[in-house]
């Protein structure tokens, strides 16, 4: 029998981004975000948190820029472990850049930015469990303003983030919501953590409050294309779980040898399913 849902252990891996110039970009998540470059070549870089990548620019000079009926990244969302890290974030983005806005999630307290190249980012850290509102087993998230303030007093005044830092979730703006339901729920294996009306959904492998979100909020209405968003990965525990998430989409390219599945969601968007701590 196939297993239903993605195991516990399943968390989201690294992000890929198409980028039209790959200096800047390079330089504002070493500078802003506070990542690591752990690999620079002519046509991408590698970076992370500690030893951990987190994020690949690809080199897309001639790629257009998202269409605005374009499905695609609402944000790429990095955890850092403690309300410090968070503090130093929110002083790097006030001497280097600029801040889009800030919440308070009730399970998570969060920065939001953008990249130069139009990259929704946010930068949260999460409340302990114990703490987070549920009703029903389904997790209940708000939108609360934040106070950046008592965020401020909080900094060490660190030029980079921990290396414990992780990307905790992933945002997209997709098209139809019940069609990628279908996909991201009883295709994939995720289950749904909290619903937004007809406009919403936060997914997750496990209890926690989401890995995936999607939402039809600024009415994309076209596929994924263009630059931004070049694909995301999940990690799972073990090849058994990947088999199980391979036999469900029944469509996912694997090739031999390999311990990662490659597919695509409604809108296009490339989503790598992988065994953790394979290459």
């Amino acid at each position: 029998m196939i297993d239903s849902v993605l195991p516990d252990r399943t968390h989201v891996g690294r992000v890929a981004l198409r980028a039209n110039n790959l200096d800047r970009l390079v330089v504002f998540y070493r500078d802003v975000l506070g990542l690591t470059v752990l690999e620079r070549e002519a046509d991408r870089a590698t970076l992370g948190a500690g030893d951990d990548s987190l994020l690949e620019l690809l080199a897309a000079p001639e790629a257009p820029e998202r269409g605005t009926e374009e499905a695609g990244l609402f944000h790429v969302a990095f955890l850092v472990p403690s309300r410090a890290a968070l503090g130093d974030a929110l002083s790097r983005i006030h001497e280097r850049w600029h801040l889009d806005g800030a919440s308070d999630h009730r399970v998570s307290e969060a920065l939001y930015l953008s990249d130069p190249e139009g990259n929704g980012i946010e930068i949260y850290r999460d409340r302990p469990r114990e703490e987070w509102p549920t009703n029903e087993g389904r997790i209940e998230m708000a939108t609360l303003p934040l106070d950046l303030d008592a965020l401020g007093d909080r900094r060490r005044g660190e030029a980079g983030v921990p290396d414990e830092t992780t990307v905790g979730h992933v945002h997209l703006e997709v098209t139809d919501l019940p069609r990628v339901r279908e996909f991201y729920v009883e295709g994939l294996g995720l289950t749904v953590r909290q619903e937004w009306s007809d406009a919403a959904l936060f997914l997750a492998a496990g209890d926690y409050h989401h890995h995936v979100g999607l939402n039809t909020w600024n009415g994309r209405t076209a596929p994924a294309s263009g630059r931004g968003l070049a694909w995301v990965e999940l990690l799972v525990p073990d090849r058994e779980a990947l088999g199980a998430v391979r036999d469900r989409i029944g469509r996912a390219e694997q090739s031999e040898g390999t311990d990662t599945l490659s597919l695509s969601d409604p809108d296009g968007i490339e989503l790598r399913v992988r065994v953790e701590g394979t290459c």
